[in-house]
Parts: structure tokens; sequence; C-alpha cells
């Protein structure tokens, strides 16, 4: 458990590839079972991935509905069955995996209370991307330029889209 000592990934961007959704729906399938006991909700495919053309990095986010992180606490050994690695990525409103490893990621795991500001925001802003094809390739846009700036620095590649995300969430009604 921690953060590992391995060299992060560079942040690579793919053009959109439809076998996605399908990689989501066998990862959910075997989170299902292996969360069962602190689910609260639908395991939710969100990030990039699950946004038909969209450019992504080619790890897929999937966001898991628990009731609270205490709660769920007893989850992060058991994920490391399914070669989940836990970092404490901002702790305080998720617990945090990337599969297999730091260095080499096919997927991303969130387990994040359900109704929290995390798990509601995450929805909109995939949900904003999806009904609207111009704001989708202007975020498009602003992500080929955040990965050419911060390659190799992917806290500031995602800190560069918090702006954006802010903008489009504050044109969209809560739901």
């Amino acid at each position: 458990m921690g953060r590992s000592k391995e060299k992060e990934a560079p942040v690579e961007l793919v053009e959109y590839d439809p076998e996605w959704p399908a990689r989501f729906a066998a990862e959910r399938a075997l989170l299902e079972t292996a969360l069962k006991p602190w689910l609260t909700g639908a395991i939710e495919h969100v990030g990039s991935t699950a946004v038909v053309g969209m450019p992504a990095k080619p790890v897929i986010d999937i966001m898991a509905p628990v009731r609270s992180l205490e709660a769920s606490r007893p989850a992060i050994p058991e994920l490391a069955n399914l070669d989940y690695v836990y970092f404490p990525y901002r702790p305080e409103v998720m617990h945090w995996f990337c599969k297999p490893s730091s260095a080499l990621r096919t997927h991303h795991l969130h387990l994040v209370p359900l109704g929290s500001t995390r798990w509601v925001e995450c929805l909109r802003f995939r949900d904003a991307l999806r009904r609207d094809a111009r704001v989708a390739a202007e975020y498009a846009a602003l992500k080929f330029r955040l990965a050419k700036e911060f390659k190799f620095d992917r806290e500031a590649y995602t800190d560069g889209k918090t702006p954006f995300l802010r903008r489009v969430l504050s044109l969209q009604s809560p739901t």
C-alpha cells in the first residue's frame, strides 16, 4: 500500500478506441464481485475513455460508489487481489488505485462516496462531454496542449484541466 518507487508513465494521448467500453464492462464485472460488500450503486465508466470519439490516455477510468471512505477501507487489500495498487492521492475525497502499476497503467479505480461532490461532478462532466460535441472538441484540444506541455508531470496535466472542468460544470444544471 502507498506510493510505489516506480517511475510514472508519461502523459500520452491516443485516438479513441472503440474497445474501451468493452474493457470497462469486463473490469466492472470483476469489480462488482470483489467490491460487493462496499458498493452502494452502479460502477461507472468515467474519464475520457467513457466519451465516444474523445482522445485519451489509454487508461480505463472507473468510479465505484461506496457509503464512506472509512467504511470502504477494508476494500483496499481486497483490490490488491485484482492487481490494483492503492495510492493515497486526494485521500480526503476518494480511495485511488491504478492497475497494474504506476509505470504501466491500464485502469484507474476511484472508490468515491455515493452522492459526494466528487461523485456528482465527475458524472456531470462526463455527461456534458457526451452531450455537446463543441465542448468535447474544446476539451480534446486542451488535453493535447497540456499533454505536450506536461508530458512528464501527470499532476500538472490533471491540474491544468481543472479550470475547464469548473467552467463546464458551472454551465450545467445540477441533476
